[in-house]
């Protein structure tokens, strides 16, 4: 029950980043203090992640439905929540501190991600 609150939780979650990356990214990236440009290359590069984390969500919330396929959603959530965390860490040891959201978002991030780790490491085998 745990890990399909986890799952639904953080399903919205990534649905609600990526569709504002997608379809509203200059409001999106101006909570964070970030002004993009009208480059089309840089808005493509910003807008395709927004897809991919869509994309992410609906298989994770598709971990919601059925006790079967937890495993799976488990392990994407960690890895796209993980490694969004670790990259940011990274971000800020090579090109320093960001605004308060996005070291904010850098936490939540991390602990999705460990949840989802140690959640992955509970599972009895089949």
């Amino acid at each position: 029950m745990i890990n399909r609150i986890l799952l639904a939780v953080s399903g919205v979650i990534l649905l609600l980043v990526g569709t504002a990356t997608l379809l509203q990214p200059y409001a999106f990236f101006a909570t964070e203090g970030i002004k993009l440009g009208n480059d089309p290359g840089l808005l493509s590069e910003i807008r395709a992640p927004g897809g991919l984390l869509i994309g992410c969500a609906i298989a994770i919330l598709l971990g919601t439905c059925r006790q079967m396929i937890t495993q799976a959603p488990l392990m994407l959530n960690a890895i796209v929540y993980g490694s969004f965390g670790l990259s940011r860490l990274l971000s800020m040891v090579l090109d320093g501190l960001p605004s308060a959201p996005l070291m904010g978002a850098t936490a939540v991030e991390l602990v999705i991600g460990g949840v989802c780790v140690v959640s992955l490491l509970r599972l009895k085998p089949n």
